[in-house]
Parts: C-alpha cells; sequence; structure tokens
C-alpha cells in the first residue's frame, strides 16, 4: 500500500484566501497477479483435477470432467491452452469422447507434468468453433520439511495434510 502526499488546496472567499490541507488518502495498488503461474479465478467455468499416471506416461489421455463437459460443445472443437505466456493448440473430441487429442502429450512434456500435480482449467472462451482455456499447474512435489515422516508413499490416495 502506497499514501498518497498531503496536498494544499486554495479555498477563496473573494479577498481573503484560506488554506485547507487535504486529508491523506490510501491508495491501494492492485498488481497484476497473472505472471505466468498463478492468478484469482474469475467466475467463470472452471474444473480442477490432480493428474492420473495415464495422463502424463503413454497412452496421455486426458478425461475432461463431466462437471466440465456439460459446459462444452457436444460435437467438439478446437482447443486452446494457455498456461503462462504460452499456448497449445488441440482438439476436444465432444461428447462421445470427453478428451484431448493428442497434441495433450505436448503440453505435458513442455510444463513437465508429473503424475500428482494438480491442474486447474478455466474456461475463458467456449463456441462450436473454439474453446480456450487457461490452465494453472499446482505441482504436487512437496518440500521434505512437509511431509509427515510416517507417510510413505504420499499421493492422491494417502494425501498429504497440511494443518
Amino acid at each position: 500500500m502506497e499514501t498518497r502526499p498531503s496536498s494544499s488546496v486554495l479555498v477563496s472567499n473573494h479577498k481573503d484566501h484560506y488554506t485547507m490541507k487535504q486529508p491523506e488518502i490510501e491508495i491501494t495498488r492492485i498488481e497484476e497477479i497473472d505472471n505466468g503461474e498463478y492468478w484469482p479465478q474469475s467466475g467463470k467455468p472452471f474444473v480442477d483435477m490432480i493428474l492420473p499416471r495415464s495422463s502424463v506416461n503413454p497412452p496421455y489421455k486426458l478425461y475432461i470432467p463431466k462437471k466440465m463437459t456439460d459446459e462444452l460443445p457436444s460435437d467438439g472443437a478446437p482447443v486452446v491452452l494457455t498456461c503462462g505466456r504460452k499456448k497449445w493448440d488441440m482438439f476436444y473430441g465432444g461428447k462421445s469422447n470427453h478428451k484431448f487429442s493428442g497434441e495433450w502429450r505436448k503440453f505435458v512434456d513442455d510444463n513437465n507434468l508429473k503424475e500428482g500435480d494438480g491442474l486447474v482449467f478455466e474456461l475463458s472462451e467456449c463456441s462450436a468453433s473454439k474453446i480456450h482455456f487457461r490452465v494453472q499447474i499446482l505441482r504436487g512435489d512437496f518440500p521434505s520439511e512437509l511431509v509427515p515422516k510416517d507417510v510413505a508413499g504420499a499421493n492422491h490416495d494417502n494425501p498429504i495434510e497440511i494443518g
């Protein structure tokens, strides 16, 4: 937060001039949060998921949860995923197969995604001719200081609780 410096305002009453001091005004500056990694949700439809092994290793399939498929064109459409300052083009298969095309693997490789990583897909544009998702990646690797000593092999079936 920053504070605007005080300034004086000249108030005129015909011949007599009075100087009146304005109160300090606190200014809240909102910095751009989208630095390519995290940003607040905008209120648009979104879905979050933890990546299973099949999404980040052969066969590299990412099925879209039903919660989101209800928002998408039933016949499928071209998709643009934006993550950070990069974009990836692929195709969503529609109600018949609920997954992204093979270009999904390029997104996985380019972002070094691993089993257990979390993704948030925010639907920013949707029509029969184009679907656009903004994607946030939440890494599943925790610093060793946060992993309880008695938990072996923490994963989505055996989560780490941070309390």
